[in-house]
């Protein structure tokens, strides 16, 4: 067996270099040779460098530093787009990255959105065939070999299965296997890039891989793609009564870890702008309505879609708006909804300090920032915008400026925040491409309250309540026994004397009981106050009115008193 994983080991180390060696020939070729350190190359057996035509230090020379982030971008996206699907697909990352680069930068990465090769249609067909353990023609009654979509991870088509169109999503072969070297390279590739300059350290590149390698994972499992499509039907379906949004139906028993087939929505993308235009009037209400519904979901519920781009919306015969793509999705805890909704709400309000505070209990640092130095950098950033109304607010733009200054301060956001603020900048990009007057802010700024609300339940806090002193009481138990032990353990090493002289361990001894009364007195009283809650206020005139969970909580109180007396008397 070792043998074996040997010769795993082997074959995936070689495939790595033979990787390696084309991806650092392509960077080398584009310009980036001057930049390839011995620590790259010294892991390729018999490797020469090639040498570019032009370097980037003469074209910047030439053009100007102002133009590096152009110059820098256009080599990059033509370095990706000649590395293939992964390397492609990290570009259209980056390319949502306002945080980090200048927009010379970013639109060179845009344009990779489109720059996806497709694959012969005989390779797809024996994917299908291969997954289905079937005939292509034994399982639908027509299939149009032409895509209709061409993206880094899968390849749509459209066909008829059972008398209804529907559209196959078919991953593309050994997609996995390619997006795991180039992933493992790439992550290395940037790891010896920031070990010679700090400013890309502190750009946080490495991380963003390690992110973005995970949830790729999940876009390559089609079955997790299914599973939230269900999912997001189901939660919308509770905060939709008018029926606004439409999911497609997923045909379970075609999907596969790299198949998937669903319901083929017949209407106008929202990205064909020309299409949309007569549209525009009706569509006005309906986004109004949505969007809020949206956003009170994701903030209330905490599963939301992540991409939802233009691409991504379609205006339905029936006058409905589909949904597709449920690849990328986020989710939030509890914890985390409470943190965004003090940031939205800190946001609309322009209150600098709580916004900065709300960040800093969720963001990642290597060392605790100069807090006042911070919010004032904020302020500086947020103040051309005090005074605006909502609608005159672009917060896209608010929102790059607090990214940027977090990034100033080497803050790093977790990936499910960022996934949150792409979405919200994403979305409110679709009105202004649109030419839409809806401002989500604006919508949420009169629900805000309400959700704050919904946040902090009666029964949540009780139930927060009960956890703490679930996690109180083991310690307070703990520490009188500790302490004992803890002096006990003193007394065996010479130490016994100056101890008992004192009188220090009666006096201890004296302390620990007492804290642990007080423990559980306070646990009783928390406990007495949630029943007390429960009553909502009403005074009951008989005993019979009072509810069972009062009584419960009251019972629990009383008995957690006794404890602590016990428990005193014991010790």
């Amino acid at each position: 067996m070792d043998l074996v994983r040997t010769g795993v080991g082997i074959s995936k180390a070689l495939r790595n270099i033979g990787r390696l060696r084309e991806i650092v020939t392509i960077f080398a070729r584009n310009g980036f040779d001057e930049f390839i350190t011995l620590g790259v190359t010294s892991r390729i057996p018999g490797f020469v460098l090639p040498k570019s035509r032009k370097k980037i230090s003469q074209e910047l020379k030439d053009q100007g530093e102002n133009n590096f982030s152009s110059i820098l971008g256009r080599r990059l996206r033509l370095c990706f787009e000649e590395l293939g699907p992964a390397f492609v697909k990290f570009g259209q990352l980056l390319s949502s990255r306002e945080d980090l680069f200048e927009q010379p930068f970013i639109d060179e990465m845009k344009i990779l959105r489109d720059k996806v090769k497709g694959v012969p249609f005989e390779e797809i067909k024996f994917c299908i065939e291969k997954s289905l353990e079937n005939k292509l023609e034994n399982v639908f009654e027509e299939f149009d070999q032409n895509p209709i979509g061409t993206a880094s991870i899968g390849t749509v088509y459209r066909a008829k299965y059972k008398g209804h169109d529907v559209v196959v999503k078919v991953r593309r072969p050994n997609i996995e296997k390619l997006i795991e070297t180039d992933f493992s390279i790439m992550l290395f590739l940037i790891q010896q890039v920031e070990k010679a300059s700090l400013d890309v350290k502190y750009l946080g590149l490495s991380k963003i891989i390690r992110d973005f390698s995970i949830s790729l994972q999940n876009e390559l499992n089609f079955y997790v793609e299914a599973m939230n499509c269900k999912r997001f039907k189901e939660n919308l379906a509770k905060n939709d009564p008018k029926g606004i949004f439409y999911i497609p139906e997923i045909y379970s028993e075609l999907v596969r870890e790299d198949i998937l087939v669903m319901e083929f929505l017949d209407g106008i993308p929202f990205s064909d702008q020309e299409k949309i235009k007569p549209h525009l009037t009706e569509l006005q209400e309906k986004l109004d309505y949505g969007l809020a519904l949206f956003m009170r979901s994701f903030l209330q519920d905490g599963f939301f879609h992540a991409d939802l781009h233009g691409g991504n919306f379609f205006y339905l015969k029936d006058t409905r708006i589909g949904i597709v793509d449920y690849g990328l999705m986020g989710t939030l805890s509890r914890k985390t909804r409470q943190n965004l909704v003090a940031i939205m709400y800190a946001l609309v309000s322009y209150n600098y300090e709580n916004l900065i505070y709300e960040f800093l209990d969720v963001a990642s640092y290597e060392k605790i920032p100069d807090v006042d130095n911070l919010i004032s950098d904020v302020k500086d950033g947020l103040s051309p915008y005090v005074g605006l109304t909502v609608q005159q607010t672009n917060y896209s733009e608010v929102f790059q400026v607090i990214m940027r200054t977090l990034s100033k301060h080497r803050l790093f956001l977790p990936r499910d925040w960022f996934i949150v603020f792409r979405g919200l900048i994403t979305l409110d990009g679709v009105g202004k491409s649109l030419g839409i007057d809806f401002d989500i802010f604006g919508l949420l700024e009169n629900d805000l309250k309400d959700i704050i609300k919904s946040n902090y339940k009666k029964e949540d806090v009780v139930e927060e309540f009960v956890w703490a002193a679930r996690d109180i009481i083991p310690s307070l138990r703990m520490l009188p026994r500790h302490l004992k032990w803890f002096i006990r353990d003193i007394s065996k090493n010479n130490y016994a004397l100056e101890i008992h002289s004192t009188g220090y361990e009666k006096n201890i001894d004296n302390l620990s009981k007492s804290l642990v009364f007080g423990g559980f007195c306070l646990f009783s009283a928390v406990l007495i106050y949630s029943g007390v809650v429960t009553l909502n206020g009403s005074l009951p005139t008989h005993w019979v009115d009072i509810p069972i969970l009062t009584w419960i909580l009251w019972v629990f109180g009383v008995l957690a008193f006794l404890k602590g007396l016990f428990i005193i008397n014991k010790i």
